[in-house]
């Protein structure tokens, strides 16, 4: 088994060794329990043998690595996300309702954001992610790497949202001093009208057509077509 090699290409298990005693997919199930339950640092090969009645030793017939492991996780939690939300022929209806779909996985696994910026390759399941948003973005005329960068920053607010929380008792503006806050008083004196949607999908919205609609029309004036329509009928990139 190579280290080189990324965990997806590698065999189950090595050759040498007794016969095994669990899966691949026991190994990272249990992981992701205790990650659920403890948080992300308290998955270690130790732990997460004790939690299948086995020595940490034993893990190393699977994998290589702590990260190999957190690599397994996360593709495994993106796997989740399945099926994927039918698309309805909007692209900006679809891709929220696949952010969605993808903020209540991330809250269900809260150590998935903790994940979801090392630098690692993607996975099978994460590549299929990957890939549906692009469909969904076929027929938008803006470049690929606006498009790439459109679901990037989407898992971006879907990361942020998901670590919110909601304290009733909390009073973040308790040191408030008008004298010495005035715009900020006035403010608060005077809210409006509360908004008629949620700021999740009013932020991811505005982030997605500034990021796409703009570049769309750009495109468009140029005569520039995205890159991704000559790649093939799934729209994956070359």
């Amino acid at each position: 088994m190579s280290d080189a090699q990324p965990i997806w290409t590698r065999p189950e298990r090595g050759r040498r060794g007794p016969a095994p005693g669990h899966s691949r997919n026991e190994i990272v199930a249990a992981a992701m329990r205790l990650a659920d339950v403890e948080g992300l640092p308290a998955v270690s090969m130790r732990a997460v043998a004790t939690a299948l009645d086995t020595t940490a030793g034993s893990l190393y017939r699977y994998l290589s690595s702590r990260d190999d492991l957190l690599d397994l996780m996360t593709d495994r939690a993106v796997g989740e996300l399945r099926p994927y939300p039918r698309p309805k022929g909007d692209w900006l209806d679809d891709l929220q309702a696949l952010a969605e779909r993808q903020l209540d996985l991330h809250r269900r696994h809260r150590w998935l954001g903790e994940l979801s910026q090392r630098p690692t390759g993607a996975g099978p399941e994460t590549l299929s992610w990957f890939d549906h948003c692009l469909g969904v973005l076929r027929e938008v005329p803006a470049p690929t790497t606006a498009k790439f960068e459109a679901i990037a920053l989407m898992t971006g607010v879907v990361v942020l949202f998901s670590r919110a929380t909601t304290n009733a008792d909390a009073q973040p503006f308790a040191a408030l001093d008008p004298a010495h806050h005035p715009h900020l008083a006035a403010a608060l004196a005077n809210p409006g009208p509360p908004p008629k949607d949620d700021l999740f999908g009013r932020a991811l919205r505005a982030l997605l057509t500034g990021l796409l609609g703009e570049r769309g029309e750009e495109a468009v004036a140029e005569g520039v077509h995205a890159p991704d329509r000559a790649v093939g009928d799934r729209g994956q990139p070359g």
